[in-house]
């Protein structure tokens, strides 16, 4: 079942004095149609809980909300997919547990496991990168660079919606729509711009 991608994926970040839930409010009202809920931080219960307030308020945007890794609460909160950032995860086992109708993200750093993710028949998109560094989501894998995504284009056998990931800035956009993938993850360029809202209002008018 093919499903809609977005082109512009905001995540929520765990932050001192900022909400998950304040920062998808402030993102619903900037324009956002996907947001990706990242916090790793709290117990099961507290997630519920804090997906629930922030599927509440997406729901009245009409924003499509994912879950990073959480899998196991999608039955119990109103998220329409996962993102699983856990490179070793069953990804196949995953689908069987959420079902067709959940949207399934995966993540990838390199070309080889782009196409195992691709090749399970299962993941609806793939999260590519670093493109830069990151302290959002600390790893010691090379930072692909524009190159990186420019070798996209030796592989036509790619044709998964491919989404950059990875300290990517608003200059950073347009070369990166350039090497022809389908869009872009934004985390710590909006949550710690002096303007959040703002930063996000500027990605998307580059993205769309």
């Amino acid at each position: 079942m093919k499903k809609y991608i977005s082109k512009f994926h905001y995540l929520t970040q765990d932050m001192p004095g900022r909400s998950h839930v304040e920062q998808a409010r402030m993102a619903c009202e900037a324009g956002a149609n996907w947001i990706q809920y990242r916090c790793l931080t709290k117990s099961d219960n507290e997630l519920i809980d804090e997906i629930s307030q922030v599927a509440a308020i997406c729901d009245d945007w009409g924003t499509t909300l994912i879950l990073t890794n959480h899998y196991h609460l999608l039955d119990k909160v109103d998220a329409q997919g996962v993102h699983i950032e856990d490179f070793d995860a069953d990804l196949k086992a995953i689908r069987a547990h959420i079902g067709d109708d959940k949207t399934l993200g995966a993540s990838a750093t390199n070309i080889p496991r782009l196409l195992t993710v691709q090749n399970t028949g299962v993941v609806d998109y793939c999260g590519y990168g670093p493109f830069a560094h990151t302290d959002t989501k600390p790893n010691d894998k090379p930072l692909l660079g524009f190159e990186g995504y420019r070798e996209l284009q030796k592989h036509p056998e790619i044709d998964m919606p491919v989404i950059a990931v990875g300290g990517i800035q608003l200059t950073d956009v347009e070369h990166l729509l350039e090497t022809g993938i389908h869009g872009i993850a934004v985390s710590a360029a909006v949550n710690l711009a002096v303007d959040p809202a703002q930063a996000f209002k500027a990605f998307y008018q580059k993205i769309y």
